[in-house]
């Protein structure tokens, strides 16, 4: 017997996302605004997250490294980023997320200064842990934001439009970013976005608060980290949060974080200012598709299931096409085509994987669910990242670098499939 939330008829609503009626949150300007200076926040996040693929070539040349080294960089970063995201969770949960974005952003204001002023490849990677350690609180808070601001049915497109603030902050960190080096050098164009952290932090001070009515978000009922993970785990939704956000977020961030450049590149000998416009453009489309995409799951529940499935084996299967393609690398019209559609997924991913992680949970304890989900996406990528780093050390293509990837995508997207078909099987027992 299913339960139905309770009728809102004579709920009173205000433009300013405050719910008189004690029941779920309404939205309104407020709310928009509030979510507005979280996701850039994160925006800013994505930017410092993905900044080494503009920067790959710049930094090998700064520090006189190799390809595996070089991977080392974005490598430390989301292996901070992924050990942290069950304590952000918590934290998420207990301190609210107006304070841990104010820290975040002071701590990734610190190792951006570190990384700008770096002199060596250990003080680099030193700059690099302390931007992942501030990266980790973001994407949970800012999702935390829209939770506690906005209807249940809301979530999924306010998590989708969370995605595309992310999307926003990866296209900086391409083109833009690379014409700032290229024309202002290293340590200059680093500091600025340093002192742009200071910036956005008071932003935050202004502008957010927990909750709509003012008080600081926290729970009911407080759960140590073993109990929230075990909560979280006994919920088949995040199970399948977890398995969604290893595969369709994956391709589209490797190149974000790393090898987009060097793919393109030395792989096909594109331009620096080629690449940055086709990795830009690769954004554009599936970004401006969001705000009607990104809706369905919150609106059409049972469309979520195709649609998450349909994203995640697409995914895998264009990158089993590269990584078998005959001859080596397919031409640059296939490989663009691929990037597009890796951009689309990865787009769309927080919409289907953070949606499936509130299934079964209240909302006061979603902290440690989503901080499940995106520790897998994101150890899949610094298993994708490293994976592509190894082989090109070893002197193998391109194309060969891309099957560790591959092959994570494959295992994630059989692992959603299994979780979701076994819900059905048990139903008909039923």
């Amino acid at each position: 017997m299913t339960l139905e939330p309770p009728l809102r008829k004579n709920r009173e609503r205000s433009d300013h996302g405050i719910d008189s009626g004690g029941g779920e949150p309404s939205g309104g300007l407020r709310a928009w605004l509030v979510w507005g200076t979280a996701a850039t926040v994160y925006l800013l996040a994505m930017f410092h997250r993905n900044g080494m693929s503009a920067a790959a070539l710049h930094a090998q040349e700064r520090f006189d490294i190799g390809p595996a080294l070089l991977s080392t960089l974005p490598m430390v970063q989301l292996v901070i980023y992924v050990l942290l995201q069950i304590p952000s969770g918590l934290l998420a949960d207990r301190l609210g997320p107006r304070r841990s974005l104010l820290i975040s952003l002071g701590v990734m204001a610190a190792g951006t200064v570190l990384f700008a002023v770096a002199p060596d490849a250990p003080t680099a990677i030193a700059g690099r842990i302390l931007i992942g350690a501030g990266d980790s609180l973001v994407f949970l808070n800012t999702i935390r934001l829209a939770a506690l601001w906005f209807p249940r049915r809301h979530y999924s497109l306010v998590s989708a439009l969370t995605g595309l603030a992310g999307g926003l902050g990866q296209l900086v960190s391409a083109a833009p970013l690379s014409a700032l080096l290229t024309a202002f050098g290293w340590e200059v164009s680093f500091l600025s976005a340093g002192a742009v952290n200071l910036v956005v932090g008071a932003l935050v001070l202004l502008v957010i608060r927990d909750r709509p009515d003012g008080r600081r978000a926290q729970t009911h009922a407080l759960l140590s980290m073993r109990e929230s993970l075990a909560e979280a785990l006994s919920h088949r939704g995040p199970r399948v949060g977890m398995a969604a956000h290893a595969v369709i977020m994956v391709p589209f961030t490797v190149l974000g974080v790393l090898w987009g450049y060097p793919l393109l590149e030395e792989g096909y000998g594109l331009s620096s200012h080629t690449t940055g416009v086709l990795l830009t453009g690769a954004m554009l489309l599936p970004m401006s598709l969001v705000p009607f995409l990104g809706r369905i799951p919150g609106h059409y529940p049972r469309a979520r299931k195709p649609m998450g499935l349909g994203l995640a084996w697409t995914v895998t299967l264009v990158w089993l096409g590269v990584v078998l393609w005959p001859g080596g690398l397919p031409p640059l019209p296939v490989i663009a085509g691929v990037i597009l559609v890796s951009a689309f997924a990865s787009v769309l991913a927080p919409s289907i994987s953070f949606d499936y992680a509130r299934d079964g949970l209240p909302e006061q304890r979603t902290g440690a669910a989503s901080g499940l989900v995106n520790m897998s996406g994101f150890t899949s990528v610094m298993l994708g990242v490293v994976g592509a780093g190894i082989v090109l050390d070893l002197g193998l293509s391109f194309q060969a670098a891309f099957v560790p990837m591959t092959l994570l995508c494959l295992v994630a997207s059989t692992a959603m499939t299994l979780l979701l078909r076994n819900r059905r099987s048990r139903a008909a027992k039923k």
